[in-house]
């Protein structure tokens, strides 16, 4: 399906960045008239994806994040692309409080927020071939 509106964006991968992300989604998304609810949602969820690329796709060295979001009817688009370390089991990441980062307190729920807050969750990744997180959420509907 072809998107109604889209937006593409380049960022470094720093954690002051994040912020800027979740603001430039949640924007993007107003046409379609969100609650404040779909918005915190959707600011959430883009928060997990990038603060997962850049703590554990980089982990710690430079690198870009490309935020992509895209608008079809009533449906809110979600792309979070990094080329870093990649996931070896994506399966495994995606359990509920897993973490490769416990030393630094990380809780390891980022994919569980995700799932949670959005409609639809993807992830596709693999060893050394970076990650990308495709989140859908529609606005407006009865869930």
């Amino acid at each position: 399906m072809k998107a109604d509106n889209a937006m593409e964006v380049i960022f470094d991968a720093k954690s002051e960045n994040e912020s800027f992300a979740r603001v430039t989604a949640a924007a993007f998304c107003t046409r379609l008239d969100p609650t404040v609810e779909e918005i915190a949602d959707i600011k959430t969820a883009v928060s997990e994806a990038v603060t997962n690329s850049i703590v554990h796709g980089y982990e710690g060295i430079e690198g870009k994040i490309t935020l992509k979001v895209s608008l079809v009817g009533q449906e809110v688009r979600i792309e979070v692309h990094d080329d870093g370390i990649g996931i070896e089991n994506v399966e495994q990441a995606m359990e509920p409080l897993y973490t490769t980062k416990p030393e630094q307190e990380r809780s390891g729920m980022g994919f569980s927020f995700m799932e949670a807050f959005m409609d639809e969750l993807k992830v596709y990744s693999g060893k050394n071939s970076g990650t990308t997180v495709i989140m859908k959420k529609r606005i407006g509907v009865e869930n």
